[in-house]
């Protein structure tokens, strides 16, 4: 992106603290002031010792040298002001992007996260946002006292004499045309980098997430070469930004040195020929080396600047990310669901490979009916339920809860009307209390107890070692797949949800978790609307109905019976399934 463009997405981060900008600014412009005073103070002392050393008494000295101090004080206490509180703007600013980064990623949908490496999206909300505190901070002030340092300069030195500050001044935009090149190449090292971080957290992710894999086939060698491949990289591109680094900074000394054989020499010569006093040409020398310092402050400032820019496209492409799930104009909140679901005319298929999952679903399901899923993998079970919370929408086609188009009606209240429990389970890092409370924010005690209770969690929790407040570890690690799973069914019991989404909640469980998970799902079911994906067909006998999904349709409607009596897909399903449970018996 164009510094330009990056800039204008930047730059209205300031407006809660113009305050504080402006404030800075008048700081920036005092140091400055108290910097610029000295060289005329050192010229007129030297005039005046030249040319009338009697008239230069001690007071006049004095006074001079107490104004100086004056001014020194005043530039202490306006460096402490840009220095504290400009800084603490910038990480204000960075705290301001970072929530809505995050904010942001709440609002996309799946089809972002499937096709996006979460090492790089934590790149983007943390690492790439720190460098925007400096540069928040320090881009609008160092750009202001070059400024104001060129001009005062340029107007100083030209008083002194206009030929040698021209000839001084006309290096300068060929300096800075000769660093672009190098400028630019420095920039994209930046962005490789930035990226490169984002795989390189991707892979340390990916590899401690997966240790008790990587252990289990004696393949940490495999994964330390890996990491050292992508280690190796981040230095060879770590290299490259360090050379067009060097050569940046290198082109700019060529520059300064010129510039001072220019002052020497040709300051030189015209003082020779009388156009130039020996005390102008110091105080000439000193407002020029104030001039080049500038200029090197501001090439040292550029790494910062590119660093922060590129922290600031990467955060630009993070905000640009599509959002494909949204409260439509007018969506209204739900008002006392019932559980009527109606899916007319519904297909869908994946935005990255259109392949179709569902095509022309209609059904409809009354209020508190018991819906069993079934069918070979991949016909399209699970995506017809991610549907219904609007994870994904419908390519073709509406889905409507109690008669309302969900379309029209807000996320919020949609989700907080839909319950989901899952085969993979997904506990936070925190205590058992903390996930069951999950389900309602601000819960009571006692209403996180009753839930536990109802899911039949409540005994084993207070076997453990503190309790509902036992650490449940990174993705609950610390507990059995059947005490996670009762946690995350106590956790829908406290959301209370109208609507209940089982993606084969028992899949993965041995037989007695499966049993005591069971009776607790069936708890939770009791009056609600419920769609059950079924691994094992034995435990959906009691389904008010069954729908058989194969190549993308419902190809097969009714009860256990009236689908064993078919002979059809989901007869074929069910005696292979007893085949197989008979030879693991």
């Amino acid at each position: 992106m164009k510094t330009s463009k990056l800039l204008r997405r930047f730059v209205p981060y300031y407006r809660n603290y113009v305050g504080i900008m402006v404030m800075d600014l008048f700081c920036a412009a005092l140091t400055t002031v108290c910097e610029l005073v000295l060289p005329l103070i050192l010229r007129y002392i030297t005039n005046i010792g030249m040319n009338d050393l009697a008239s230069l008494t001690v007071r006049t000295i004095v006074t001079i040298g107490g104004v100086y101090f004056v001014l020194r004080i005043i530039d202490g206490m306006a460096s402490f002001y840009m220095a504290y509180t400009g800084h603490v703007m910038g990480a204000s600013i960075e705290t301001d992007m970072r929530e809505d980064a995050f904010a942001h990623l709440q609002k996309l949908s799946d089809n972002y996260f499937n096709n996006t490496k979460v090492g790089q999206i934590m790149s983007r909300i943390t690492s790439d946002l720190f460098d925007v505190t400096e540069f928040a901070h320090h881009c609008p002030e160092e750009f202001f006292i070059a400024f104001l340092k060129a001009v005062v300069s340029f107007v100083i030195l030209a008083g002194i004499n206009p030929l040698l500050t021209v000839i001084i001044f006309v290096l300068i935009p060929v300096m800075a045309v000769s660093c672009s090149y190098f400028n630019l190449q420095v920039r994209k090292a930046f962005k490789k980098q930035r990226n490169h971080i984002g795989e390189l957290n991707a892979r340390i992710e990916d590899s401690l997430l997966g240790n008790k894999v990587v252990r289990a086939f004696a393949n940490e060698d495999v994964e330390l070469g890996k990491f050292n491949r992508d280690n190796q990289e981040f230095l060879k591109i770590k290299r490259e930004t360090y050379k067009y680094m060097a050569a940046f900074q290198n082109t700019i000394r060529i520059f300064d040195g010129l510039m001072y054989v220019v002052v020497i020499v040709a300051g030189g010569i015209f003082m020779i020929k009388g156009l130039i006093s020996p005390a102008d040409l110091v105080a000439y020398t000193m407002y020029v080396t104030t001039l080049l310092a500038t200029i090197r402050r501001i090439i040292e400032f550029a790494e910062q600047f590119q660093r922060g820019m590129t922290g600031i496209e990467r955060f630009t492409e993070l905000m640009d990310a599509s959002v494909d799930i949204f409260d439509e104009e007018g969506a209204v909140p739900l008002q006392d669901v019932n559980g009527k679901i109606t899916f007319r005319h519904v297909s869908f298929e994946y935005p990255d490979d259109h392949t179709p999952v569902l095509s022309d679903i209609d059904i409809t399901i009354r209020p508190g009916e018991k819906v069993a899923l079934v069918g070979p993998s991949g016909g399209g079970k699970t995506t017809l339920c991610n549907l219904l919370p609007r994870f994904y929408d419908p390519t073709e086609g509406e889905i409507l809860l109690d008669d309302q188009n969900i379309r029209k009606v807000t996320l919020q209240s949609l989700r907080s009307n839909v319950g989901v429990v899952q085969q993979d389970v997904y506990l936070f890092s925190g205590s058992v209390y903390e996930n069951i409370a999950y389900g309602k924010p601000g819960a009571s005690r006692e209403e996180v107890i009753k839930a536990a209770k109802l899911a039949g969690a409540h005994d084993f929790i207070e076997e453990l070692k503190d309790g509902y407040e036992t650490y449940v570890g990174e993705r609950g690690v610390k507990l059995s797949g059947g005490q996670k799973q009762r946690i995350s069914i106590a956790r829908v019991f406290l959301k209370s949800p109208k609507v209940l989404l089982l993606d084969e909640a028992t899949a993965a469980l041995d037989n007695e978790s499966e049993h005591l998970v069971s009776e607790s799902l069936d708890k939770l079911a009791a009056g609600r609307t419920t769609l059950t994906i079924a691994h094992r067909l034995t435990t959906i006998h009691g389904a008010d109905r069954i729908l058989v999904l194969s190549g993308s349709r419902i190809v097969e409607e009714g009860n256990h019976d009236t689908l064993m009596k078919k002979r059809g897909i989901y007869y074929q399903l069910y005696t292979s399934a007893n085949i197989v449970d008979q030879a693991a018996e």
